[in-house]
Formats: C-alpha cells, sequence, structure tokens
C-alpha cells in the first residue's frame, strides 16, 4: 500500500541559514558551510519559511516513506555542525606494546601496533582536525563540521588496528570510538 502524501517539516536554529535548489541543501552557519545533495530520493524539499524546512514524499511505499525522516536527520546534523561542530574522541587500548599515534602532515601514523614494524597510515579528510588531549593519557580527537567525514575518518583509524591471525578474545588491542556527539560548550551539561 502506498501513502499519498508524506510529509515532515524541520525547524531550522538560529543563525543557520538553508538553501535548497534541485535537492541540493546548502546550511551555511557561524563555523562555515555544508553542502549534500539528495538526488538519489525522488523527494520535494522546499523552504516554506526561513526557519522552517518541508519534505514530501508523494505515493510512497514504506521504505521510500522512510527515507523522510532520514533526510531530514541528515540536515540537521548539518544545521549541528555548522553551529557547535562533531568530536570522536578515541581511546588507546593496549596491553603490553603501548600504540605511538602521531600526525606527520595531513596523515595518522600508528606504530607499535602489537609491537609491529609496520607503520599504518591513515590519511585526514579535509575539514577534520586531529587534537591529541593533553589531560588525558592516550586519547586523540577528531573535529569537524561534517558528520560523515569526521565519522568517516574515525572508523579508518579503528579499522587499521585490526588485529589479524588471533584470537581476538585474547587480543583486545586497537584504538577504539570512546565518545562522539557535538562539541560541548564550556558552561553547558
Amino acid at each position: 500500500m502506498k501513502t499519498i502524501l508524506g510529509t515532515r517539516y524541520l525547524d531550522i536554529p538560529e543563525g543557520v541559514d538553508v538553501t535548497v535548489k534541485a535537492r541540493t541543501v546548502t546550511v551555511t552557519g557561524p563555523r562555515g558551510t555544508l553542502t549534500r545533495s539528495f538526488k538519489h530520493v525522488q523527494l520535494d524539499l522546499q523552504m516554506v519559511s526561513p526557519t522552517k524546512l518541508r519534505i514530501d514524499l508523494w505515493f510512497g511505499t514504506r521504505k521510500q516513506t522512510a527515507t523522510i525522516r532520514t533526510i531530514a536527520t541528515h540536515v540537521k546534523n548539518m544545521c549541528t555542525g555548522v553551529t557547535v561542530g562533531f568530536c570522536y574522541k578515541m581511546r588507546f587500548v593496549y596491553s603490553h606494546f603501548p600504540i605511538n599515534v602521531t600526525l606527520n602532515q595531513r596523515t595518522v601514523e600508528i606504530r607499535n601496533f602489537l609491537g609491529d614494524k609496520l607503520v599504518r597510515k591513515v590519511p585526514l579528510i579535509d575539514g577534520v582536525e586531529y587534537v591529541r588531549t593533553a589531560d588525558v593519557k592516550d586519547q586523540i580527537e577528531l573535529k569537524g563540521n561534517d558528520i560523515a567525514t569526521v565519522s568517516l575518518c574515525a572508523a579508518r583509524i579503528r579499522q587499521s588496528c585490526a588485529v589479524k591471525k588471533k584470537d581476538l578474545r585474547k587480543f583486545l588491542d586497537g584504538i577504539f570510538v570512546s565518545e562522539k556527539g557535538a562539541i560541548k560548550v564550556e558552561g553547558e551539561e
């Protein structure tokens, strides 16, 4: 059975400007600009007012109707990114060989993982900032406006430290995401 019209309204926060042209959404805020194309989904995207976005889907099946909320969440994440940004915190876990992580230009280099001589190199995507946490031992932070690029960099670092040909119940070493979300503003909790 098809839904005749599925509609969802998205409120745009203050200080954020959203423009829609041919299913390409551009979000501008204090931290910068993000652009994303939704041409792969047959939806009507329209700015009803400067602070309200309407997402329509005509004659959609149940699966197609589910994309309405998905697209709304993508746009909401873009609004969060250009206002406060996203931060992924990653911790180093090791039992014997201490993992050594450094930044060389725009490449994260992982040394001494399980005692390997191999240097694992993970390039950082443009717009992602690497910070070594000062007050916490064995922790790095990845920050940026676009949640897709920040989470992709975190996933690449995590997957570069996959344990091969060993019992995974015993060898629990790696670099794992310990905390993720919007960047916390001082004074807010």
